[in-house]
């Protein structure tokens, strides 16, 4: 059986939802979907500058399982902006 899903805190809301490379229609792009809590991840630990095991707290999750969303968050960012691709940061907090 799964263990119930914690609930993740989050503290910013973002503002802007989608980035686009310049110059291209938004019907010819590719998408990458970044979940809230992906983007709540990236924000405290790389833009707030704090340790991971402060940051899983702060979400109220494990610091192995705010490893996992860093990780996705990176890795779906840095395909986006590699590649060309739009990024749409999905605000109810599941994919």
């Amino acid at each position: 059986m799964v263990r119930p899903r914690r609930m993740r805190r989050i503290f910013c809301n973002p503002n802007v939802t989608y980035f686009k490379p310049r110059g291209i229609p938004l019907r010819a792009l590719e998408e990458v979907e970044v979940a809230l809590d992906e983007f709540e991840a990236v924000r405290l630990k790389d833009l707030e500058g704090f340790e991971q095991e402060e940051c899983a707290k702060k979400m109220n999750i494990s610091q192995p399982t705010f490893h996992r969303l860093l990780i996705s968050a990176r890795k779906k960012i840095s395909d986006a902006i590699i590649n060309g691709k739009a990024i749409k940061i999905n605000k109810e907090n599941e994919i």
